[in-house]
């Protein structure tokens, strides 16, 4: 019994890391398509908009999903999206 509460765990865990991965890139499509329908945003904005959206996706790609979904909710938080 306690072989399969284990083994159920682990596919939870994994199922939700997948997640995790997987929504990062949804985001960023996101970003730029608000990007491609030049935003009204200052200069400043627009350059901490473009960082973020490269930091996210730099750290989805070291597989720091968490991170890289609170960096790109920042961008999206600043485009209204």
């Amino acid at each position: 019994m306690k072989t399969r509460a284990v083994m159920l765990f682990c596919t939870l865990l994994l199922a939700s890391a997948s997640a995790f991965a997987f929504h990062c890139p949804a985001d960023m499509k996101k970003i730029d398509a608000a990007l491609g329908n030049k935003p009204a945003l200052s200069e400043a904005q627009m350059s901490e908009v473009k960082k973020l959206r490269a930091d996210g996706e730099a750290l989805h790609k070291a597989g720091k999903h968490q991170d890289s979904v609170d960096t790109l909710a920042k961008a999206m938080k600043l485009l209204k999206i």
